[in-house]
């Protein structure tokens, strides 16, 4: 049986950059919004809004990312849940960036790609909402 979720597409465009392993993540990490930093043996990978990357920064980063929030929480039992959405955008040919909390998960798309994938994912069963939209009928955009 196939899983029909609800995602918010929420408001803004985010970048992703890479630091150093070692780093300390940037002092202007501290806004408010959806922020995500994560720490590897290689790297420390950043997720924020475009809006917050200073203009000198000389890290690698790509910015131009819109980003669709599952409505969670989920189990950590449930399974499938990213590929039902991830699964179709891959068949359109449209590439993804991953964040997962405690509560839920966060895909992430390029600004030009946006359209499409919020077609995508309406075409494959899911519900789409813009955030803060009132009613069922508001489409991300």
């Amino acid at each position: 049986m196939p899983i029909s979720l609800r995602l918010t597409a929420t408001r803004g465009v985010f970048s992703i950059l890479r630091l150093p392993a070692d780093a300390v993540p940037p002092e202007w990490l501290t806004g408010e919004g959806f922020s995500s930093v994560t720490r590897t043996a290689t790297e420390l990978s950043i997720v924020c809004p475009t809006s917050a990357v200073p203009a000198e920064n000389a890290h690698p980063h790509q910015p131009g990312w819109r980003m669709l929030r599952f409505e969670g929480p989920f189990e950590f039992s449930q399974t499938g849940i990213l590929a039902a959405v991830a699964g179709p955008l891959a068949v359109a040919g449209i590439g993804i960036f991953v964040i997962s909390t405690f509560d839920t998960d966060y895909l992430l798309v390029q600004a030009a790609d946006f359209e499409a994938a919020s077609a995508v994912v309406v075409e494959a069963g899911h519900e789409l909402e813009a955030e803060g939209s009132t009613t069922k009928d508001d489409r991300a955009g």
